[in-house]
């Protein structure tokens, strides 16, 4: 009976965190959600991680799986750099 008491406690707990995490995320502006998108992605690559080395054919599943995302990000470095030495040129 204890170990069931405990396990509903657990799920209520889950819920409360959802529902935080919920109401937190309508605060955010859309440089903050892209950190959060960002942290999830890091948070399951490394869950990959922990539970063992990953296989040849598991890395090339994880650079695909990333490879938009990185081309992405990559892109928008560079054109954040283009502008920042833009604004300096201009000074």
């Amino acid at each position: 009976m204890q170990q069931k008491h405990k396990q509903q406690i657990r799920k209520l707990e889950m819920v409360k965190i959802k529902e935080f995490i919920n109401q937190e995320l309508e605060n955010l502006n859309e440089e903050q959600l892209r950190q959060i998108v960002d942290f999830i992605a890091f948070i399951k690559f490394r869950a990959r991680f922990l539970i063992g080395t990953p296989s040849e054919s598991q890395m090339a599943a994880l650079y695909s799986e990333f490879a938009d995302e990185d081309q992405r990000l990559a892109e928008e470095g560079v054109d954040e750099y283009a502008e920042i030495l833009r604004k300096e040129d201009l000074q």
